[in-house]
This record gives C-alpha cells, sequence and structure tokens, in this order.
C-alpha cells in the first residue's frame, strides 16, 4: 500500500488550514490548534485516515473499479491531470460539467461527438471541407477536448470519486452521494466532512500538498491494479497446473488398470460373417477354383538378346 509519513506531510505544508473566521465547525475533531490566526490540522488523523482512503481505493483497483480523479481549481489541474494518466485513470481537471454522472447518457453523446471530431481532423475530412466550417469545428473540437478529454475512454460510470477540495467540487460530491458512489476527498477546515465516505483531513490550496496526495492516491490505483494483473497470473497458472495434473492421473490411471489400445480395439471387433451381409443367393467359391485361377496366371518370360 502507498505509504505517507509525517515528514512529507510536514514539508507538504498540509497541517496549515484556513483562517480561524473561515472554519466549519464539523472540522472540529480533525482541527490540532491555531497558531497567528489560523487553524493547524492534526497530522495523526491525517495520516490514519489517508491510509484507510489509500487500502480504500487499492481494493476497489484490485477488483478492477474505476477511480475519477477531480480537482478543477488552478494549482490542481495538472497535478490530477498528470496522476490519473500515470496511473491509467480518469479524470476532470477544467470545468465540472453539470450532470456529469445523474445524466452520463447525454455525457456519453458529448464524447461521441469528441471522438468524431477527433476522427475528422486526423483522416483528412478537414481538407475537404470550407476553411471557415473548419475553423468552427475546430473550436467546438477545443471546447469539447477542455471539458471531456479525461473520460474520453471512460465506457462507465465511476466506482469511486477522488476529490481535492470538497467545497470547490461540491456539484460533484452531490451527483456522487445521489448515486451512492464513494467519495474520497481532501478536507480543508472549511469544507463539510459530513459530505464524504473517506475524509483526508488537509491543505487543498497548496499545490504540494495537492501533488503529493494525488500521487500517492495514483500508486495506490497502480498497486491496486498491479495485484489484479499478479492474481489473474497466479489463475492462469493454477488453471494450467490443474489440468497437467489430471492428465497425468489419467495416465497413471490408465496404466495401472493395465490397458493396452491394441487389445481394447480387437476386443471391440466383430467376427461379420459375408454370407449374412451379401444374402444367402450369393454362391461362394470352392478352394480348388480358387488355385485354378491362380495357375492361369501367364508367366512372363525372359529373353536375352
Amino acid at each position: 500500500m502507498a505509504n505517507i509519513t509525517m515528514k512529507e506531510l510536514l514539508e507538504a505544508g498540509v497541517h496549515f488550514g484556513h483562517q480561524t473566521k473561515r472554519w466549519n465547525p464539523k472540522m472540529k475533531e480533525f482541527i490540532f490548534g491555531e497558531r497567528n490566526g489560523i487553524y493547524i490540522i492534526d497530522l495523526q488523523k491525517t495520516l490514519k485516515m489517508f491510509k484507510e482512503a489509500s487500502k480504500f481505493v487499492q481494493e476497489l483497483a484490485a477488483d478492477g473499479k474505476i477511480i475519477l480523479f477531480v480537482g478543477t481549481k488552478r494549482q490542481a489541474q495538472d497535478a490530477i491531470a498528470e496522476e490519473a494518466t500515470r496511473c491509467g485513470g480518469f479524470y476532470v481537471n477544467q470545468r465540472w460539467l453539470g450532470g456529469l454522472l445523474t445524466n452520463w447518457v447525454t455525457v456519453q453523446k458529448s464524447v461521441k461527438r469528441l471522438k468524431e471530431l477527433d476522427e475528422m481532423a486526423t483522416d483528412g475530412r478537414y481538407e475537404l471541407l470550407p476553411k471557415k466550417e473548419v475553423i468552427k469545428l475546430e473550436r467546438e473540437r477545443k471546447h469539447l477536448q477542455a471539458n471531456l478529454a479525461g473520460i474520453k475512454n471512460m465506457s462507465r460510470l465511476p466506482d469511486a470519486i477522488f476529490i481535492i477540495d470538497s467545497n470547490k467540487e461540491q456539484i460533484a460530491v452531490r451527483e456522487a452521494r445521489k448515486l451512492g458512489i464513494p467519495v474520497v476527498a481532501v478536507v480543508d477546515t472549511n469544507c463539510d466532512p459530513s459530505e464524504v465516505d473517506y475524509v483526508i483531513p488537509g491543505n487543498d490550496d497548496a499545490l504540494r500538498a495537492i501533488r503529493l496526495f494525488a500521487s500517492k492516491i495514483a500508486d495506490s490505483v497502480a498497486e491496486g491494479a498491479q495485484l489484479m494483473t499478479d492474481k489473474q497470473q497466479a489463475d492462469l497458472a493454477a488453471a494450467a497446473g490443474a489440468a497437467q495434473q489430471a492428465e497425468l492421473a489419467a495416465a497413471a490411471s490408465a496404466a495401472e488398470r493395465g490397458m493396452d489400445i491394441n487389445a481394447v480395439e480387437d476386443a471391440g471387433t466383430e467376427d461379420i460373417s459375408m454370407e449374412d451381409v451379401l444374402g444367402a443367393g450369393t454362391r461362394k467359391q470352392p478352394a480348388a477354383a480358387k488355385d485354378a485361377v491362380a495357375e492361369e496366371v501367364p508367366q512372363v518370360e525372359t529373353q536375352t538378346y
């Protein structure tokens, strides 16, 4: 499982929360104290809760489930896209389209349109169109690419979503809760932890903190995928071994019984009477006649010249 240390959390500034006047009272249990008007997050609880979230994500990935990375704030966009791509996942890092989860059928139509425009741009169809039409289509493609690039190949709804800043991505959290999709989120002192299934208390504004959490969750996804691959290979090897053992057991059993294939074939043959097959009216050639026919065959004489 992806490990994270107290030193890494401190170096990334994960313990810094928001100002004391901007806080959510529900976050009280995750706050260690206050310094210079800023809340300090309890990193002991962050460590514990991150391990739980990481384990959950890894188990999902090991079962072949889909985890969607979400982070649309400016400092999270690059980190979310890079880490999701690295672990083979999907992401939304520009804008959360309303109904992305609850209106999945309509979103798939937009994805289909994006793929169609991509094909037009690569197979030469743009060259057959007027320049003005190409500019219009290219503008549409770039707009769709910005919003749907990270989920273009996602064939179904995700099984869990990982979010940076549950306040900023409130629409995504509500859609996921409505559909019963588990939410793993980095939650700052101004967020509501009751809306999140797996809370990771921490700074959701610092670039280093965002990249740290995103990279560790991506590591968990990658490790889970590797576990799934190893398990499939082990199952194939076990099935092949079982089949080989069955063949060996069958061969040993046949050897013990002393069954000879030729003997079995001989035992299976029957004496067939030609008279029974051809009927009673068939005249049988006498043995003497057979010898006479054999004697009448002319001998070829060899002459020497």
